[in-house]
């Protein structure tokens, strides 16, 4: 083990789950972005990847076009410019949690496995917020059905009650233009 690796600490998961898109329905996260979890080039990753391309099937990673590539990377920058070496060259890979996973094992390498058990909390993480956000709509959707017709109505009572409890002040006119002393 070198002594770089032993020096790296654990990435927050705010920042992991920053990093973590929804692209063509599937949660993913870019090359770049785990690259840099990981402790490796974009080169370095990329290289792996084509050397075990059958540890990968589409639904555990898919290439994106330019045109995505270059729309991901100008929302992500908050300048219009991009810096030095931060320009799209070649269209970006993306893989989901199961090709997070198995990045790991290709590369393996220390940084690599402890970063990928913080990729894939993050990832599951991220799936019970959206299972908790999915059950919270459904119940305010039961809710909506329920009230239905009686929304309006009750809308229009609940704006006599405004105003029988705070009814309009009227207004003083005050004199328009110049005053006389």
């Amino acid at each position: 083990m070198q002594e770089s690796e032993n020096k790296i600490a654990p990435t927050p998961f705010k920042i992991i789950e920053s990093k973590i898109f929804v692209l063509r329905s599937h949660k993913v996260m870019i090359d770049r972005d785990i690259a840099e979890f990981y402790g490796v080039s974009v080169k370095r990753l990329n290289e792996q990847v084509k050397r075990n391309r059958d540890r990968f099937p589409d639904d555990f990673m898919f290439q994106l076009t330019m045109e995505e590539g270059m729309a991901l990377l100008v929302s992500r920058s908050q300048f219009a410019t991009l810096k030095k070496g931060k320009n799209l060259k070649y269209a970006p890979y993306a893989f989901t949690e199961h090709g997070a996973v198995m990045l790991a094992s290709v590369l393996n390498s220390s940084i690599a496995i402890r970063a990928s058990i913080q990729v894939v909390r993050a990832f599951v993480r991220m799936r019970r917020v959206f299972a908790m956000n999915s059950e919270l709509a459904l119940k305010i959707e039961v809710l909506e059905n329920k009230v239905g017709a009686h929304d309006s109505d009750l809308q229009n009572i609940i704006i006599m009650l405004k105003q029988l409890i705070d009814p309009p002040i009227e207004k003083e006119e005050k004199p328009f233009g110049f005053a006389p002393k």
